[in-house]
């Protein structure tokens, strides 16, 4: 039994319409926080406030604002996997496979939501101790550097390489996790987000040199994503991108570089 067009319409049409949705609300983030810089109590409204120390309000819209990110950035990038996985649901003779891929997709997310809030807490420290700049971009040449060679050092690691295979290569993950049932799925899509996460951290580390909510470095490192997950030379992408990062970093530890934010 093969996917149904019907099934595969809808399940293609929910990803648009969830990626559609995140970068449109960034769109909007962006704008508001962009009047804010110019009126402090807009920015205190929107969490994001850069001359006091952080509310709870701060931090649950500072986590949102990843979590929403995260989901833009990301959920396009799944969209080989989730739909092989609804293919082999289906040929498995399942009816409700939008509901298993739901679940797949819910796991999956639930890695980026995680992150999300570790990368809330390292936004939170570096504005506690000084270290953004108002467009949220490290103020310190040395941190950008350090960040951007940490960075490009990961992408030339065996461990980024083992998770950059598992999702270029969607069908052998499914072959080797397969598992039951829809909480079968749920640790399906967790156990591929895990593989996502450990393939693209650093990639979304670089947020904190060019600007957190730099759209344009938001898309770049999207399409770079793509390109590493479903490009045909996806790993040469990779490697490449960790060495300009190291060289760009040098450049900003000896002082030649000071900022890449726009």
């Amino acid at each position: 039994m093969a996917l149904s067009g019907r099934d595969r319409l809808l399940i293609s049409t929910c990803i648009a319409l969830i990626t559609a949705l995140a970068w449109a609300y960034l769109i909007h983030l962006d704008r508001q926080m962009s009047s804010s810089l110019e009126h402090d109590s807009m920015m205190a409204e929107m969490g994001m406030a850069m001359d006091r120390s952080w509310t709870v309000v701060d931090v649950f819209f500072t986590f949102a604002m990843w979590a929403v990110m995260m989901v833009g950035m990301m959920t396009g990038t799944a969209a080989p996997v989730l739909l092989l996985f609804a293919a082999a649901r289906a040929g498995r003779g399942e009816r409700r496979v939008p509901l298993s891929v739901l679940m797949f997709g819910l796991g999956y997310c639930t890695v980026w939501v995680g992150f999300s809030a570790c990368a809330a807490a390292a936004q939170g420290a570096l504005h506690q101790t000084a270290m953004l700049s108002p467009a949220m971009a490290a103020s310190s040449p040395r941190l950008a550097g350090a960040i951007l060679i940490t960075a490009g050092a990961y992408q030339l690691t065996p461990w980024k390489g083992a998770c950059l295979t598992q999702c270029r290569s969607p069908l052998g993950f499914l072959m080797a996790n397969w598992r039951d049932g829809h909480f079968g799925a749920l640790r399906m899509g967790a156990r591929h987000g895990a593989y996502c996460l450990g393939c693209c951290w650093a990639l979304m580390c670089v947020l904190f040199v060019v600007g957190v909510m730099n759209l344009v470095w938001v898309a770049t490192l999207t399409g770079l994503v793509l390109l590493e997950k479903i490009g045909p030379a996806g790993a040469v992408v990779s490697r490449v991108a960790g060495a300009a990062m190291i060289v760009f970093g040098m450049l900003f530890v000896g002082g030649v570089v000071r900022t890449l934010a726009g």
